[in-house]
């Protein structure tokens, strides 16, 4: 039972194991590279935005899926939320310093596919 918490905890190094099922790093990288995390974390790089901004900049995601893919990245400390008291409430959505750390390479990955498919001309 110990070998199974050693695990999931900083081992030296503070790093996780993160090929462990239990790993809470495991879950995040999931959540980053999830269908629709990926997408989200990248429209937000440069801007923070509104719930229907995010919706709009995402096409092809839904409503419920937004929601589920904000909630995860919220949870994991990569993106904040911030809830205005009006009516009705404007919720606005940014990274966190964590969430551009971890978005830095994804921008760089987004880069190098959109130059990379003009420069063979877009097939």
């Amino acid at each position: 039972m110990t070998g199974s918490l050693q695990r999931t905890q900083a081992g030296p190094g503070g790093r996780y194991d993160v090929f462990h099922t239990d790993c809470p790093a495991r879950a995040m990288v999931d959540h980053v590279t999830s269908r629709w995390g990926i997408w989200v974390l990248i429209s937000l790089r440069t801007n923070d935005l509104r719930f229907y901004e995010l919706r709009e900049s995402i096409q092809g995601i839904s409503e419920k899926m937004l929601a589920q893919t904000l909630r995860a990245l919220v949870q994991d400390g990569l993106v904040w939320r911030k809830v205005e008291p009006t009516t009705p409430p404007q919720v606005t959505y940014g990274l966190t310093e964590f969430g551009r750390h971890v978005g830095e390479p994804l921008t760089e990955l987004f880069n190098r596919i959109t130059l990379g498919l003009s420069a063979l001309g877009a097939r």
